[in-house]
C-alpha cells in the first residue's frame, strides 16, 4: 500500500436530600444517567442540521460489518468548513473504521458519505482528491530525503510542475521541515517524522484533513509543537483529529465527536460538553479527626465520599457535590464544630477525561471482558 494515503431522574430535591447514603450511587452513574437521557436526543437531524452552513464531511446512517462484528452502527454526523472537530471513541470503537471509510478505503455496507457534496461511492477519485489523510502509523519511505519524498507524493498526487514548486514551498515552510529538508528520512525524530506525514498530507492543498492519532509517541514539547501546527492548519480546512490525549482535544478542537461500540454518544462543542459535567463537581479533602467519614455523609451538599488512599494520620477524600451546590463551605465549618485539622480543600473542576470515562465506560468494561 502506497503511504499516501439532562440530568437524572433521582427524585426531587427534598427527596436527594433524605436519601439513603448518597456514596451508594456514583458520581459516574448519576452522570452517565443524565448523559443517556442526552444521547437520546442525538438524533439524524440533529447530526445534520439544516442551517445553511457549509458542512465539508456529511455522514448519514452508515453501518460497516465484518462478518459477525458491527464495527460502525447506523452512524450520522456533519462536519462544518473550517471546523476542527475531535473524534474520540475508546480502543475498538469504530473510529479507525470510520476514517477509512471517510477515505474511501472502506465502503459503507449502508448509508452514505458525502465529501464537499460528493458521494464517496459514487466519485472517490473526486473525493480522494479532497481528502489529505495522515494514519496512525504514519508510513513513510525511510530511505529516502525529505525532499525526494515529498516531491514523490507530488508526483503521485498529479501536480503539474508550477503547482509542485509552489506547494512544496509552502507546505515545507507550513509544517517547519526547512532544517531537514535534505536529510534522509531515517536520520529525523519522532516529531520530524510527524512532522513530514502532515505534510505529505497538506501538499496538495486539501479542503479536509483526516488525522489519526498525529501525536502518538511524542514527548510533551513536541506535542505542543504538532498540536500548535495542527490548529495552524485549520481554518480554511475541516480537520477531523482522532486522538487519546484529551487536552489536545480542549485545546486544538472546537467541537468533540465521542463514538462508543459503534454508536455516535456525543456530539457537542468542548465547552458545552465541560458544562454537561458540571454533575462530577467534586472536592478533595485531606484532614486528621475522627469519624470524618461518618460526618461528611450527615452534609446535604454531599452525594458521594470517596476514601482515597490515607497517609499517616492524615485521611483523604474525594468529595461528589449534589447539583450546583458547593459543600466548601459546609465542609469547612463542620471540621470546625468537630475539631478536625484541615490540611487541604479544594475543588477539583470536572475534565474532559471524566467526561469521555462517563460516556464509554460500559463500552470499555464490555471490551475487557470480552478479552
Amino acid at each position: 500500500m502506497s503511504p499516501i494515503q439532562g440530568r437524572p431522574f433521582l427524585g426531587d430535591d427534598a427527596d436527594l436530600r433524605n436519601r439513603v447514603p448518597a456514596s451508594a450511587v456514583s458520581k459516574y452513574e448519576m452522570f452517565q444517567a443524565m448523559m443517556e437521557e442526552e444521547k437520546s436526543q442525538v438524533s439524524e437531524a440533529e447530526n445534520q442540521p439544516d442551517d445553511g452552513q457549509e458542512y465539508t464531511i456529511n455522514v448519514k446512517g452508515v453501518t460497516k460489518n465484518f462478518g459477525a462484528l458491527i464495527a460502525v452502527d447506523n452512524l450520522s454526523f456533519a462536519v462544518r468548513k473550517g471546523e476542527i472537530a475531535g473524534f474520540l471513541g475508546p480502543n475498538g470503537s469504530g473510529k479507525t473504521t470510520t476514517m477509512r471509510m471517510l477515505t474511501s478505503y472502506y465502503t459503507p455496507d449502508r448509508g452514505s458519505i458525502t465529501i464537499n457534496g460528493v458521494d464517496t461511492q459514487e466519485n472517490d477519485l473526486e473525493t480522494r482528491a479532497s481528502i489529505g489523510y495522515l494514519p496512525e502509523n504514519n508510513p513513510l519511505y525511510e530511505d529516502m530525503l525529505v525532499s525526494e519524498y515529498l516531491a514523490f507524493v507530488a508526483e503521485l498526487r498529479g501536480l503539474s510542475k508550477s503547482e509542485r514548486k509552489e506547494n512544496l514551498d509552502q507546505t515545507v515552510e507550513e509544517t517547519g521541515l526547512q532544517n531537514v529538508y535534505h536529510r534522509p528520512i531515517h536520520e529525523l525524530s519522532k516529531g520530524y517524522h510527524q512532522r513530514v506525514g502532515l505534510a505529505q498530507a497538506i501538499l496538495h492543498h486539501p479542503t479536509i484533513l483526516v488525522l489519526d492519532e498525529p501525536t502518538e509517541g511524542l514527548d510533551p514539547n513536541q506535542r505542543i509543537t504538532i498540536r500548535d501546527l495542527i490548529r495552524n492548519l485549520g481554518g480554511e480546512r475541516t480537520v477531523l483529529l482522532s486522538t487519546h490525549v484529551m487536552q489536545e482535544v480542549e485545546n486544538t478542537c472546537q467541537r468533540v465527536l465521542v463514538i462508543s461500540q459503534g454508536n455516535l454518544v456525543a456530539n457537542s462543542p468542548v465547552d458545552e460538553l465541560l458544562q454537561q459535567a458540571m454533575e462530577l463537581r467534586s472536592v478533595y479533602l485531606e484532614a486528621e479527626g475522627n469519624q470524618i467519614e461518618s460526618g461528611l455523609a450527615t452534609l446535604d451538599s454531599i452525594s458521594e465520599v470517596e476514601p482515597l488512599e490515607s497517609d499517616g494520620g492524615r485521611k483523604r477524600y474525594r468529595i461528589s457535590m449534589s447539583g450546583d451546590v458547593d459543600a466548601r463551605a459546609d465542609i469547612f465549618h463542620l471540621a470546625k464544630k468537630r475539631d478536625w485539622i484541615l490540611w487541604e480543600l479544594h475543588e477539583e473542576r470536572p475534565r474532559l477525561e471524566d467526561v469521555f470515562h462517563s460516556l464509554t465506560v460500559g463500552a470499555t468494561e464490555s471490551s475487557e471482558s470480552a478479552n
